[in-house]
């Protein structure tokens, strides 16, 4: 994690989606799709903020091999609204990637803040006071790919 890093989670922040695809980009691959450079890293060049721009993402992933491509493009799926093929998305990514998948879905749903669904004696469904937590974590941050 640098500090590049840390900007861009804090640009996000409140955006389940736009978290989750970020982070994504920062826990795959090392790294390197979240950081300046790549075109889809965007600056305000009056304030100096950066932020990923998802959208970018699809013309620029032709020359990259068919795991990144792949992953890639879900990662500007989730957060950008990018239409993909799942099924052929899926099939090409291997573990480490499919577990930052599996987490940028939990995240990106709101697993995380989710309250409890009970059910009474009577059958009636309410609501506690628990969180049962995400749904899937996010794996610890490593290279990946």
């Amino acid at each position: 994690m640098t500090e590049f890093h840390d900007q861009l989670r804090a640009r996000v922040r409140g955006s389940y989606t736009l978290e989750a695809g970020t982070e994504m980009l920062i826990r795959a691959f090392g790294g390197r799709f979240a950081e300046p450079g790549n075109p889809w890293i965007d600056e305000d060049p009056m304030s100096g903020k950066t932020w990923i721009d998802f959208g970018e993402i699809p013309p620029h992933v032709g020359a990259l091999s068919g795991g990144e491509r792949r992953f890639l493009m879900l990662a500007a799926s989730v957060a950008a609204d990018v239409p993909v093929g799942v099924g052929e998305i899926l099939d090409g990514l291997d573990r480490p990637l499919m577990e930052i998948a599996l987490a940028a879905f939990a995240h990106a749903s709101g697993s995380h803040g989710h309250s409890g669904l009970q059910f009474s004696d009577d059958g009636l469904s309410f609501v506690s006071g628990d969180r049962p937590g995400t749904l899937y974590p996010w794996p610890e941050e490593k290279t990946s790919g």
